[in-house]
C-alpha cells in the first residue's frame, strides 16, 4: 500500500483526524493542508477506498514511523533460525545477540536452536535465559524455553 502525503492527495474534501486522534470532520483538501501547514505537520492519506478518503494530521518523525509500520504489517513475519553450542565463547555471544538484534529490528522473528549433548541440558536453558533476557528491548519471547531430548529452543518475536 502507498501510502499519500500533502500535496499528491487528490481529492476535493477529506475526512480529517487531529494529531491526538481526535475527528474534525469532512472539509475541503485544501485547507485540511493549510492546517497542516500551519502546524508544521503532514497530512497523510490513510485509506483510498472511501470517499471522502480519512487523512490524519501526522507529526514529521511520525510519518516516517507510520510507513515504516504500513510496510512491516505488509510482509509476513518470518522466522530465522540461529543455533548455538551450550558452551559458547562470549565474543561468539555477542556476536549471536547482535546477529539476533538485527533480525529482530527488522521485522523477522528468531529461533534460537542449542544442540544438547549429554548433561548439557541446564547450561543450555541457562545460555537462553540469559539470551531472553538480554535481548528484552528488541523482542519477547512467543513460549517458554521448550528442552526436548536432543535440543533446547526458544522463539523471540519483534
Amino acid at each position: 500500500m502507498k501510502m499519500l502525503m500533502n500535496e499528491k492527495i487528490r481529492a476535493a474534501e477529506v475526512e480529517l483526524t487531529g494529531l491526538n486522534g481526535e475527528a474534525l470532520g469532512i472539509m475541503p483538501t485544501a485547507e485540511a493542508l493549510a492546517m497542516a501547514k500551519k502546524l508544521k505537520v503532514d497530512l497523510v492519506c490513510t485509506s483510498l477506498m472511501s470517499s471522502p478518503p480519512p487523512c490524519k494530521l501526522i507529526g514529521a518523525g511520525d510519518a516516517k514511523k507510520e510507513k515504516q509500520q504500513a510496510k512491516a504489517a505488509e510482509r509476513p513475519m518470518k522466522v530465522k533460525e540461529i543455533r548455538l553450542t551450550p558452551h559458547i565463547e562470549e565474543h561468539d555471544y555477542e556476536t549471536k545477540q547482535r546477529q539476533a538484534e538485527k533480525i529482530l529490528k527488522a521485522g523477522d522473528a528468531v529461533l534460537f536452536v542449542i544442540r544438547i549433548k549429554g548433561k548439557e541440558g541446564l547450561a543450555a536453558k541457562e545460555l537462553l535465559e540469559r539470551l531472553v533476557k538480554d535481548l528484552a528491548h528488541a523482542g519477547r519471547r512467543a513460549a517458554g524455553i521448550q528442552l526436548s531430548g536432543k535440543q533446547a529452543q526458544v522463539q523471540l518475536n519483534p
